[in-house]
């Protein structure tokens, strides 16, 4: 039976810089899941939720800061704490599976895949670098995110996502930019802990590779473009994983 669930994640950030260095950032994300997976009778089932997940804010700190014509080197720091504003209703599903029989057909969609918050107040940090020399550059940034334990009791696995890779500008003007870069990326998350023990299905190691697209015009808007293929995948148990991502933003500065 084919099981999946399409997610799409819509961030809005709003940000303020208090200088040239230092700078705060709230950041909203939209979600929306559909699904399809067996139910207790072992009938397939399609179903959707939607709605906003959990509000972060994010303090940025520019520690290092070098621009000449040849060159560019910039180092960022960020931390931030994660609030906890999306719903939970579906991690009710963990709850109800302590109970439940077992099912005819064993699901790979489960409540922890579909809430749209964990419930819990969670820690980030980060840190970023990006280094030009003429036409050419390299870009890469991390963020760890340290879980505490939410509703009903569930504890998602602290994660850890990176990206990066070079790059070359296709134009570099004074008031535009054009930019192709060969990005990495992965995330690497352990097992969710809930009822006193670990949860099989939920650790994933992945690592992704695709180009990224990105423009600039008059330092004012910003736009990027970017496809996330899957080159390895080490997830435990029955589980759903991403067989591609597809990113883009848009952000104006004024």
């Amino acid at each position: 039976m084919a099981q999946s669930v399409d997610s799409s994640i819509t961030q809005l950030v709003l940000g303020y810089n208090f200088n040239d260095r230092v700078g705060l950032q709230f950041n909203v994300p939209l979600i929306h899941r559909s699904f399809q997976r067996p139910d207790d009778n072992g009938n397939l089932q399609r179903g959707r939720v939607s709605g906003p997940g959990d509000v972060s804010l994010m303090a940025n700190v520019l520690a290092y800061r070098a621009d000449k014509v040849a060159y560019t080197v910039r180092w960022g720091l960020m931390a931030g704490v994660k609030l906890p504003t999306g719903s939970t209703s579906r991690l009710q599903e963990e709850v109800d599976e302590l109970t439940a029989p077992p099912a005819p057909v064993d699901s790979a969609v489960h409540g922890h895949d579909l809430t749209l918050g964990s419930g819990s107040v969670d820690g980030v940090v980060g840190t970023s670098i990006y280094a030009r020399w003429h036409h050419v550059y390299f870009a890469a940034s991390t963020q760890f995110a340290v879980r505490s334990s939410g509703k009903f009791g569930y504890r998602f696995a602290n994660d850890l996502t990176w990206s990066g890779g070079p790059g070359a500008f296709l134009m570099l003007e004074d008031n535009y930019t054009v930019a192709l870069q060969a990005n990495v990326s992965g995330e690497t998350k352990g097992q969710d802990t809930f009822a006193g023990a670990k949860a099989g299905d939920t650790a994933l190691t992945a690592v992704y590779v695709g180009p990224q697209l990105s423009a600039t015009w008059k330092e004012k808007v910003g736009a990027e473009l970017g496809v996330d293929l899957p080159v390895s995948l080490r997830n435990t148990s029955l589980q759903v994983v991403p067989d591609y991502r597809l990113r883009a933003a848009l952000t104006w500065r004024f």
